[in-house]
């Protein structure tokens, strides 16, 4: 069996002509306009298409499109915008970055996605937003959290970045908020070569709001007419045609990472009485960017895998409110139970498309030969 590393040795090897097309293509070409081109706006459309979203805005990372989003909804110093104790740090340092405060709030024990519940509690007088973060394979009780965000007259910031692809009774990940993003980084299940992002709104004056501020506080028709104080946060044409390419080959993708995950999910269910929980079964549209477990004994775990020549990812292994980063924001006596415990016992294994049966058979077996 050879090395099974956690993340693809060959991230785009059945890709790798098209993405030296699109070098070729755009460098050769005339104009040679690599930034906000018609590849750009081309993705966009095919995005849109693809979403039903009535706007799509390109930008040039995940990241980006979060702070794109919280900017666009005039968020800024004396407003609030709860987010996840777990997650990833971007979702966080777009609401500071904009002069706002994150207001953490603990997830669910289990799907390690915001708690509705805990959320509510936590809504003032200065909430601007709520600012929910899919994880893994896990969407968020969106239908929930939208009809607090509506209670309190908030808007709804949806973190779709490791979600592409996904759909909640119906509709899509990133669909379900004032504004959605998606994320583009090069491990995402519609990553790309290097990073991008995406905002997708039904509000023309939050897309327009999103076009300026991602080029400077342009509007696109005036050069050097700035009405307001933006970003360098453009997208890059080549990687638009490499993007345009990949769309093709998504929808097979996803659906080889869904195969894996229920093979995971029914061969570890025996395992819950030994401290292993799999992510909850059912896949209704879910995009298995991450396979991971909340384990007992996860060094120990690790440290088997990595015998056998499995790789293995720890995600968020320091809760947001206990990064130093967010000392500023976060009560130190404040209690997130959940959140730490997610930190402490996640433990992500390989699920990319190119695994064979026999390999994702191999390392099933290996976890379950530790806790056997």
């Amino acid at each position: 069996m050879r090395t099974l590393p956690f993340f693809p040795p060959d991230l785009f090897e059945e890709d790798r002509e098209a993405l030296l097309s699109a070098v070729r293509e755009l460098g050769t070409g005339p104009g040679q306009r690599f930034i906000l081109g018609e590849r750009t706006a081309e993705l966009e459309e095919a995005l849109r298409e693809e979403t039903g979203a009535g706007h799509v805005v390109a930008c040039a990372s995940g990241t980006g499109a979060l702070e794109l989003s919280v900017r666009a909804l005039d968020i800024g110093p004396g407003d609030e915008v709860i987010v996840p104790a777990f997650c990833c740090q971007p979702v966080a340092s777009a609401v500071a970055n904009a002069g706002a405060t994150p207001v953490f709030a603990d997830v669910d024990p289990w799907t390690m996605v915001l708690d509705p519940d805990a959320t509510k509690s936590l809504i003032t007088e200065r909430t601007k937003a709520l600012l929910p973060a899919h994880v893994f394979s896990i969407m968020a009780d969106m239908e929930r959290l939208g009809a607090i965000a509506r209670e309190h007259g908030v808007a709804l910031i949806e973190d779709a970045a490791v979600a592409q692809g996904a759909v909640l009774d119906g509709r899509p990940a990133g669909r379900w908020g004032d504004v959605g993003v998606f994320s583009f980084f090069q491990v995402k299940a519609f990553g790309t070569a290097g990073e991008g992002g995406v905002v997708l709104t039904d509000d023309p004056e939050l897309a327009r709001a999103a076009r300026m501020l991602r080029n400077h506080g342009q509007d696109g028709v005036h050069r050097f007419l700035h009405h307001r104080i933006g970003l360098n946060n453009r997208f890059d044409e080549v990687l638009a045609a490499f993007q345009l390419h990949r769309l093709g080959g998504f929808p097979d993708r996803l659906e080889r990472r869904a195969r894996i995950a229920d093979y995971y999910t029914e061969r570890f269910e025996p395992l819950r009485e030994r401290g292993v929980l799999a992510p909850p079964a059912g896949r209704n549209g879910r995009c298995y960017y991450v396979y991971s477990l909340l384990v007992d004994r996860r060094e120990d775990l690790r440290a088997y895998l990595t015998e056998h020549q499995i790789g293995s990812h720890i995600y968020y292994p320091v809760p947001l409110p206990r990064q130093p980063a967010f000392a500023p924001w976060a009560d130190p006596e404040g209690a997130w139970p959940n959140a730490e415990r997610a930190s402490a016992r996640n433990l992500a294994i390989p699920i990319w498309p190119h695994l064979s049966d026999a390999e994702v058979e191999f390392i099933a077996d290996t976890v379950c030969e530790f806790y056997a």
